[in-house]
């Protein structure tokens, strides 16, 4: 990843190629920090204060040090970055706050236009770290590869039972009709902050959401699937372990909406 700036708190913008977390730092030893991923649009990160806000609710869960002056951190990253698009992350660890600015990743619109094949794998409850947006993504990670490995783009997690929970790194939908529902945060999600978005642009859109724990069965039935996510922002899945679902109007539109915001 090529990084486009840097800003570290109580240093400001720094040179992109100088390391700024010490061996020592938790981040690096333990894998305990909080992070935000946010995306840019027309030089501006979007949504920005619902990410910082999540950051701080993360941080606190981690026992870290609260993320004082990230918003404004933020900021002088996507400034001194001189991009009209790309990805900001801001990360919190128990010595340090940084915030960064990359491009975005390769190949979204065809990605979006192409649309997701998803491999399905089983996990245990994220436990303590249920809505919690932390480093340790170890098993997402994990489960990328071995989606790959399968001929697939990405993974979608399934809990007990066969329900339904989340992908790797993006919240999950589906539609019937003009229901749109996603797995409830109590089933163990994360809160994605633009699950939250959606959910209100879907309401004056016209759609009804629907939250709760469902099995697979139901979202392999639905007229339309799709995920959700900062960066990536709306992509249609095309295929749950090879299995082909159909393709709808609300994915588009959403991301309408969503590409409206920025």
């Amino acid at each position: 990843m090529t990084l486009l700036a840097v800003a570290v708190a109580g240093r400001g913008v720094v040179d992109p190629t100088h390391p700024v977390f010490f061996a020592d730092d938790e981040a690096v030893v333990r894998g305990t920090a909080a992070f935000e991923t946010v995306r840019i649009r027309g030089g501006r990160a979007v949504l920005l204060d619902a990410h910082v806000e999540r950051l701080e609710r993360s941080s606190l869960a981690l026992r870290l040090p609260a993320p004082d002056g990230a918003r404004e951190l933020a900021i002088q990253a996507v400034d001194a970055a001189h991009a009209a698009e790309g990805a900001l992350r801001l990360f919190r660890t128990n010595a340090t706050l940084v915030a960064t600015v990359a491009p975005l990743p390769a190949g979204l619109d065809a990605m979006r236009t192409r649309g997701l094949a998803l491999v399905t794998i089983r996990v245990a409850s994220h436990g303590l770290l249920t809505g919690i947006k932390s480093t340790s993504y170890g098993t997402n990670m994990a489960a990328v590869a071995e989606a790959e490995r399968r001929g697939a783009d990405d993974a979608l997690f399934l809990g007990e039972g066969e329900t339904v929970l989340e992908a790797t790194t993006s919240n999950v939908w589906w539609r019937d009709g003009d229901v749109l529902t996603t797995p409830s945060v109590a089933a163990g999600v994360l809160p994605g902050v633009t699950r939250a978005t959606v959910t209100a642009l879907a309401r004056d859109a016209g759609y009804r959401v629907r939250e709760g724990s469902f099995t697979l069965p139901v979202l392999l039935n639905a007229d339309e699937a799709f995920t959700s996510s900062a960066v990536r922002e709306i992509v249609p899945v095309v295929a749950i372990d090879g299995r082909e679902l159909a393709r709808g109007d609300a994915a588009p539109q959403l991301q309408r909406m969503l590409e409206a915001i920025g």
